[in-house]
């Protein structure tokens, strides 16, 4: 049966009505030519270059202010990338693939054909609402589905732009981009997809998938949680500290593969925490007017991440603010590098995922209780280890299980378009980026071609003595 529903059932009328008519060309014309899909991601390339400065504007207006550097390197770039990337390899991607064929059945013919899925959702966040819309966006566009994109309620003015530019670039009849409340995200979740991509926090996701289960919607779902840092005992701690500095202070922190908390050894607690702090007063020397530095993204979030400071502080944690020249920052939504350690366990630093620039550390004896403490929680997103020691890498790498690792770096790894990015557990399902990404918004087809002469005829029934001795000789009997 195929997967349409009425529209009185889809909330919204103009949700339903894009649904609709996307959903019937994507029936109507279930393939996509490799001419198209290039077509389409260098018309797609060239509206964001073209667009690229009102979108950075657009994005700070949203957060209050967001640096625009950071905007360039982390969402147009990574963005950009990713359609070069797809452009270069499509054609490859595309190829039929052989199929070894078992020698009982030969001379029949395996090969594989990726094929576009048809319609596919995706939901976008608000911490990085160009490169979580993007993103999807060039895996589903180069297995040739069309699109229906949900941009977050707390980038309004991102989300009306990037829709204007993706909508003008591509067509109404390959993508549809829709903002407002969370009641609309609710009903956007609901509708049938062929796929749906969501990015958000761990507990929405359960939401999304629930919603997606009724219509036994596929989900590619890339969450959150606590990415742990190991300091090992052997690490060079200035480089350490000018990584995890800035990665925890990159869009103030508001990052889903951030460093989440540190895990420390060999007794270099206080070491660190000087290398912390001279890292980030050297490359935000000013924090209340320097451009350089992200807001919070609302005063809700800014209040949240104020209180988790405070509770940890009132639980008997020690509280270390790295703001060089003092400044007040009342009124801005920005917030230093805040280190905490002697944090109880059972604070929400400890316990949630911080999204904001507080960075708690733990002190442990070696990498094995670094090992056995991020074994006993949930999977992350993220890892990342510093060490020189090439055995107590391989003893990470194969001891604990995350969505990704940076080894002596933090979240580079997200922007490689040749690795997969996906979580694991409660961090997400599924993967995407590159061709891992072209995957997921394909069907693989299996396909069998028969030659006229086969093997298949000495197995046709009525089973005689002879075929009873083929069927023998094949188990190995």
């Amino acid at each position: 049966m195929d997967n349409a529903v009425p529209a009185a059932e889809m909330g919204d009328p103009t949700l339903a009505s894009a649904f609709a008519q996307l959903h019937a060309l994507s029936r109507a014309e279930p393939e996509m030519d490799l001419g198209r899909r290039l077509a389409l991601l260098k018309r797609l390339e060239r509206a964001l270059v073209d667009r690229a400065d009102e979108l950075c504007r657009a994005v700070s207006a949203d957060f209050g202010h967001r640096s625009e550097m950071e905007t360039r390197v982390a969402e147009i770039f990574p963005s950009l990338e990713g359609m070069r990337h797809a452009e270069r390899h499509l054609r490859r991607w595309m190829r039929p693939r052989r199929r070894s064929v078992s020698h009982w059945f030969l001379p029949a013919q395996n090969h594989v054909i990726a094929q576009p899925l048809g319609l596919a959702g995706v939901v976008v966040p608000w911490n990085y609402p160009l490169f979580l819309a993007l993103g999807p966006l060039v895996s589903a566009l180069s297995a040739g589905n069309r699109l229906m994109v949900k941009m977050s309620e707390f980038t309004p003015r991102t989300g009306q732009l990037l829709g204007e530019v993706l909508e003008a670039a591509l067509g109404r009849d390959v993508v549809r981009v829709f903002n407002g409340p969370v009641e609309l995200a609710e009903q956007f979740c609901r509708l049938p997809f062929d796929h749906l991509l969501f990015t958000g926090s761990t507990a929405v996701g359960r939401h999304v998938m629930r919603a997606a289960a009724d219509n036994l919607t596929p989900v590619t779902l890339e969450l959150g949680g606590k990415s742990p840092v190991i300091v090992a005992a052997d690490a060079d701690l200035g480089r350490a500290a000018r990584a995890i500095a800035t990665g925890k202070l990159f869009n103030a922190g508001q990052t889903c593969v951030a460093p989440d908390y540190v895990l420390v050894t060999g007794g270099r607690r206080a070491a660190l925490c000087e290398a912390l702090s001279v890292a980030a007063a050297r490359a935000w020397p000013s924090l209340r007017d320097n451009p350089d530095l992200s807001s919070i993204v609302n005063e809700r979030h800014y209040e949240r991440l104020r209180q988790w400071r405070e509770e940890a502080r009132s639980h008997g944690a020690e509280v270390l603010e790295v703001n060089p020249r003092g400044e007040d920052l009342a009124g801005s939504r920005k917030m230093p590098l805040t280190l905490l350690w002697n944090c109880p366990d059972d604070c929400s630093v400890m316990q949630q995922e911080i999204f904001g620039p507080l960075l708690p550390i733990v002190e442990v004896d070696d990498v094995a209780a670094a090992i056995d403490y991020v074994n006993a929680r949930p999977r992350p997103l993220a890892l990342y280890l510093f060490s020189e020691h090439g055995a107590s890498i391989d003893r990470v790498l194969r001891q604990t299980v995350s969505g990704g690792v940076c080894v002596n770096e933090t979240m580079l790894h997200v922007v490689q378009d040749d690795l997969p990015f996906g979580g694991v557990g409660p961090s997400g399902m599924g993967h995407y980026h590159g061709h891992e990404g072209f995957l997921t918004f394909s069907k693989l087809k299996p396909v069998l071609r028969q030659r006229r002469l086969n093997t298949r005829a000495l197995l046709l029934p009525p089973y005689g003595r002879f075929a009873r001795w083929i069927v023998a000789l094949m188990m190995g009997r």
